[in-house]
């Protein structure tokens, strides 16, 4: 298991600011209308999020990753507020599946801004319920609130889930090869005892002869 660790390693090497450029533009266009189906930003976050390996380090990536969250909701709430539900017939949409787009709209229509919130925790619908919130004329001041709570929340699990497994896997790495070593040992002492017994046997079986 070192080649995960030492994977890991080289990641948390990198320049810290790289690390954040890199997960708040992925972060970004994950959140904004169905570029999520092409930019693996949820991915790149739980990764990058091994990096994290203080409060201070957590502190920094929750606030960007934050910041980028909201602002690709709020770049898919416009593109819905002017373009409206045309988007269900754009390339985009029937790409991803208007299937999802219908579902977005229905969860809407059913919670409202709760949706919004909700829906940062649901796969696939979650990219499409800003441009759904912006066309179905969803006030920018009952949208904004929710996309902040549910990009905040949404945030600190994953960098949490990421920063967590990063440190899991060093210690399974270390725990890994302790075990290995005791069970090295246990092979040396059960070979040399067989052995042992093989040539106790040679003797009495001459013996016999």
């Amino acid at each position: 298991m070192s080649f995960l660790t030492d994977a890991l390693e080289g990641l948390a090497g990198l320049p810290q600011p790289a690390v954040l450029a890199v997960t708040g533009a992925l972060t970004l266009a994950e959140c904004t209308l169905g570029i999520g189906f092409l930019a693996p930003g949820e991915s790149a976050l739980l990764l990058a999020s091994t990096t994290v390996t203080s409060v201070p380090r957590f502190l920094v990536m929750w606030l960007v990753v934050t910041v980028c969250a909201i602002a690709g909701d709020s770049i898919g709430y416009h593109l819905g507020r002017r373009y409206g539900d045309r988007l269900r017939d754009s390339r985009i949409i029937r790409k991803v599946g208007q299937q999802h787009w219908d579902k977005a709209g229905d969860l809407l229509r059913r919670r409202g801004a709760w949706a919004v919130f909700a829906a940062r925790f649901m796969p696939v619908v979650r990219t499409l319920v800003p441009a759904s919130a912006g066309a179905s004329k969803l006030e920018y001041r009952r949208f904004l609130p929710a996309s902040i709570a549910g990009a905040t929340c949404w945030s600190a699990l994953h960098i949490g889930i990421g920063a967590t497994a990063g440190a899991s896997a060093k210690y399974v790495e270390s725990v890994f090869n302790g075990a290995m070593w005791i069970v090295l040992g246990l092979a040396v002492v059960a070979g040399v005892i067989v052995v042992l017994r093989r040539r106790r046997r040679t003797p009495e079986l001459e013996e016999v002869g």
